[in-house]
């Protein structure tokens, strides 16, 4: 496959089509991010950038040769989390146009372009005619990588791929993907902050957050709905993110969550404490123990301790380094790179070579691999004259 990728900064693209068994004959993109086109090139060194998509204009060597075109345009004017949302008309999200001038120059067969379910019905209606304008059987799905992944993030997909349907509940939970040694930097000491409410260490655990009406005192955030644009039929699923406590009033970035769940999902805007990570309650595993104290020292014993806190996801992956955190015995502490890489489905060390708050970044504005992989399965049981478009 010829692929042309917009708005994907470290080209999750590209692992996801590798992910779904699809070989690559070439891969384009355009972007503007110096640090993302750096971890790009050190994963795929085949790739060729192309620059600015405003000032991409496409040539012979592309138009009318793409298999699959995959952008993410800029969620800046669309997301909820920004107050007085501009939508189409902002700046940012404005680019979708620009995509939109593009694919009418190349005309790939496939595409997928993907962008947050919290924009407005009005902005999801404009950006679905549009598409369809130019292809009519493009449709649009909504998708939560919660069911792939151990993060909540709902996104809807526009795709022109035929019969892609909702992927099955892998049941991963934010505490299966967490690191069991993390470096002390990433921990910050709660015991000497008075402003933590909601939760009490006992023998039982966490105390669920003030509040909290439910009868087992979990809260529960992110259901899963998703309409079939065909049969216009609604199938849903859970993938409960659990709050059980916060900090001081309890904003958005200072909610404390169980890690036995999802997590909320991961963010490239916003600020404060959780705002891009979430923060979380976390058992403490097999930390390093010295003179009955925890020390992540070379050599040191390791023993286990109690586990606080209860099931359910973690919150959707930001941009903001301070943001992922996770509380851990009488202690929060950020995600780390390594864990955010995990929620979005990419291996180990994929952002390795820059800073931290740089991958905090990129992360935040990542797709999710695993859902776009399961998108892209759906490519497999085409009709023979289907496949015959494919490279």
């Amino acid at each position: 496959m010829k692929i042309l990728s917009l708005f994907d900064g470290i080209s999750c693209a590209r692992v996801a089509i590798e992910r779904a068994g699809i070989p690559v004959e070439a891969y384009y993109a355009s972007e503007i991010d110096r640090y993302a086109m750096q971890i790009s090139a050190k994963n795929y060194p085949d790739i060729v950038q192309l620059g600015d998509v405003v000032d991409f204009h496409p040539t012979p060597l592309i138009c009318g040769q793409i298999d699959l075109m995959v952008g993410g345009f800029p969620c800046t004017d669309l997301s909820i989390a920004k107050k007085n949302r501009q939508g189409l008309k902002g700046e940012a999200s404005g680019l979708f146009y620009e995509m939109i001038r593009i694919h009418k120059e190349v005309k790939p067969k496939f595409f997928i372009y993907e962008n947050v379910a919290s924009m407005s019905k009005e902005n999801k209606e404009i950006i679905l005619k549009t598409i369809q304008e130019i292809d009519p059987s493009a449709y649009v799905i909504m998708i939560n990588a919660a069911l792939v992944s151990a993060q909540n993030r709902k996104r809807l997909f526009f795709t022109n791929i035929p019969n892609v349907t909702l992927p099955e509940d892998r049941g991963i939970l934010l505490k299966d993907i967490l690191e069991q040694e993390v470096d002390e930097k990433y921990f910050i000491d709660v015991t000497k902050n008075k402003r933590i409410k909601g939760w009490t260490e006992n023998e039982r655990g966490l105390r669920p957050h003030k509040g909290d009406k439910s009868k087992t005192g979990i809260s529960e955030i992110g259901r899963i709905t998703n309409i079939d644009q065909k049969t216009d039929t609604i199938s849903t699923n859970h993938a409960p993110t659990i709050r059980i406590g916060q900090i001081g009033k309890g904003g958005q970035g200072d909610r404390i969550y169980s890690p036995e769940g999802k997590s909320v999902g991961l963010s490239a805007l916003g600020g404060g404490r959780g705002a891009k990570t979430g923060l979380y309650a976390v058992a403490q595993r097999g930390r390093n123990i010295v003179d009955g104290k925890r020390k992540d020292i070379l050599g040191a014993k390791t023993e286990q301790r109690i586990e606080i806190g209860q099931s359910d996801k973690a919150h959707t992956i930001t941009s903001v380094f301070k943001d992922s955190m996770v509380m851990q015995d009488t202690q929060i502490r950020k995600l780390t790179p390594t864990e955010c890489m995990r929620l979005q489905g990419l291996p180990d060390g994929y952002c390795d070579g820059v800073s931290n708050s740089q991958q905090y970044k990129m992360l935040g504005n990542a797709f999710n691999v695993d859902v776009v992989a399961h998108i892209l399965s759906s490519l497999d049981p085409l009709t023979e004259k289907e496949k015959g478009q494919v490279n």
